[in-house]
């Protein structure tokens, strides 16, 4: 996607709450690249259309293969078992000479909870995004391995360099990673202050009764742990760095937009224009 927004069409057109949706390829992106689990759906079998979710790990990233190649469009790379139903089904559709197994998948981070006067004002304050493509398997070793770093880093940065590495020959073939061509993605973002109705707010006693306001939500990663075996006696630095610079990320994020203005709704358009 080398465009700054994804092209808005019938599947990935956002319809209610317009005003908090995007197209931008930046913030989908980051979106997706924060979220530690994404929900994978899919429709296992034709004859029975009832889809399946899963929780996967996954990264929307640039293969620099493609990019020498002058392809400009992020792929988003999933990691799984060589032998999942998932994986097969991937395998498969493409055997069969279609594009890849269709997927969408969604990646939703919350950001605080928004108190209202009334229980149905009552709102989150949160980030999503869905992906919607075709999934194929990786079959180029480089790319493979250059995935699964991209996914391993997405879980602590500089991770991968700082283990036992290259991955082996049973782990390359016991691994599968699926890389979904992105054909439609949309995303959803609630930041500020809580919002009620006007009838409500003109009610004194309303007012004077019930608290409002929004309490911040956000992730917190603890004290790093050592494990039962582990010889290291202190905590590598891309580990406590990574600590402290996300929990301090995530706290700013959830407190500052606790205290943004809330969404302004876009006014209808008229007949006239």
């Amino acid at each position: 996607m080398t465009e700054s927004t994804y092209p808005q069409n019938t599947s990935n057109k956002v319809n209610r709450y317009k005003h908090q949706a995007t197209y931008d390829v930046e913030t989908i992106r980051s979106i997706v690249n924060s979220t530690p689990v994404l929900h994978v759906s899919f429709v296992p079998e034709p004859t029975i259309p009832a889809p399946i979710v899963l929780p996967m790990i996954g990264q929307l990233g640039l293969y620099p293969g493609d990019e020498s190649r002058g392809e400009g469009d992020w792929k988003c790379y999933l990691h799984g078992y060589v032998s999942s139903r998932l994986m097969k089904l991937a395998d498969d559709a493409v055997k069969r000479g279609e594009e890849g197994l269709p997927l969408c998948i969604a990646a939703t981070k919350v950001d605080g909870f928004v108190l209202t006067l009334t229980p149905n004002s009552h709102n989150y304050n949160y980030r999503s995004a869905v992906l919607q493509g075709f999934a194929t398997i990786v079959d180029d070793q480089e790319e493979k391995i250059w995935a699964m770093q991209l996914i391993t880093n997405s879980v602590v940065p500089g991770r991968y360099t700082n283990t036992r590495i290259p991955p082996d020959g049973a782990e390359m073939q016991s691994t599968r990673i699926l890389k979904l061509k992105v054909t439609g993605a949309s995303g959803k973002v609630r930041e500020g202050i809580p919002e009620d109705e006007r009838k409500d707010m003109k009610r004194e006693d309303v007012l004077d009764a019930v608290w409002t306001g929004v309490i911040p939500v956000y992730e917190k990663l603890g004290e790093p742990q050592p494990g039962p075996y582990n010889r290291i006696a202190n905590i590598p630095e891309h580990v406590t760095k990574f600590v402290k610079e996300e929990n301090e990320t995530r706290e700013k994020y959830a407190f500052e937009a606790a205290h943004k203005p809330a969404p302004v709704k876009r006014e209808k358009k008229s007949e006239d224009s």
